[in-house]
């Protein structure tokens, strides 16, 4: 008589003809709403063409038939006006990244407002959305844009790593090179000492021989013999040097000479003796006394000439 009676189950019912009538039956399987394209303006103000597909399912019967006239219709008129509300708080750029956000938060606000009809959105999916051409153009140049920056990025790094490695490698080669100066020069001052301490080991060794021979029979004609060859050779490069001469007064005599350079060898090697060091002395001080006269004669000598 259109009061509501009862929520007839699947299966077998029974009604009474004229006093029971079907008024409503719905489906308790998933349902799959297209929702219609449709502008929406995002916060940097840019029109969208956005659309979309709505999953939904009918939990209560009645109050799918009794709460509202047209379950479908206000679903999908709600899941509109819940789209351009949800878009108006995000940017362009925003809208491309946070897709799966902006899905989430739609089916929330449907679930909210349709739970005292019924029905609950299983998920809402954003099917395509269209950009004006302009914008479209935008993008385009500002993807192309970022690329060229991330690609001379690329390049200055490049050259900056190839900087750092060539800097790099000249430091490590003059590092090598000090490396090696130093180790060059460690081993020529090691070769120079050794021959220094080799000559010198030579030439005492020689003082030694020297010694040795001197103290021998005939070692002091031996000597007088060796200065009198020095005292030719010597006399043999006078005036190739210099301009300047400092001749004795006997140049030619060469017997005084040895004779006196061997008396100054034996002033030097005679050791004192006990009880004549008065005469020693004595005959020492004559010595260096008539050495001094004849030095002063023979420079007197050179002044005049």
């Amino acid at each position: 008589m259109g009061r509501f009676h009862r929520i007839l189950e699947p299966g077998l019912n029974i009604l009474i003809p004229v006093l029971d009538r079907i008024r409503y039956v719905q489906s308790l399987k998933e349902i799959v709403i297209n929702v219609p394209e449709q502008s929406a303006v995002t916060l940097d103000n840019v029109t969208l063409q956005i659309d979309g597909v709505l999953y939904l399912r009918i939990m209560d019967p009645y109050k799918a038939s009794y709460g509202v006239e047209d379950p479908e219709y206000a679903v999908t008129q709600l899941a509109q006006t819940t789209m351009r509300s949800e878009l108006g708080k995000l940017s362009l750029d925003k809208v491309f990244r946070e897709r799966e956000s902006l899905n989430a938060n739609i089916v929330d606000a449907i679930n909210q407002a349709a739970d005292c009809w019924g029905i609950r959105c299983l998920r809402y999916e954003i099917k395509d959305i269209h950009v004006p051409p302009r914008v479209k153009e935008s993008m385009q140049m500002q993807v192309e844009a970022e690329r060229r920056k991330r690609a001379t990025v690329l390049e200055s790094e490049g050259t900056r790593e190839s900087a750092i490695n060539v800097a790099e490698g000249k430091k490590q080669a003059q590092i090598l090179a000090s490396e090696a100066e130093k180790a060059e020069q460690i081993n020529q001052a090691a070769g120079e000492a050794s021959a220094v301490l080799a000559k010198a080991k030579a030439k005492a060794e020689a003082i030694r021989v020297l010694a040795a021979a001197l103290t021998q029979h005939n070692g002091d004609a031996a000597a007088s013999l060796t200065v009198a060859e020095q005292y030719v050779s010597a006399f043999s490069k006078l005036a190739k040097d210099s301009n300047t001469i400092l001749l004795p007064s006997n140049p030619g005599d060469v017997t005084s000479m040895v004779a006196q350079a061997m008396g100054v060898y034996g002033a030097l090697t005679k050791a004192p003796v006990p009880g004549a060091q008065d005469s020693v002395s004595s005959r020492s001080s004559r010595d260096v006394q008539s050495t001094d006269a004849r030095l002063d004669e023979e420079l007197d000598r050179v002044k005049l000439s």
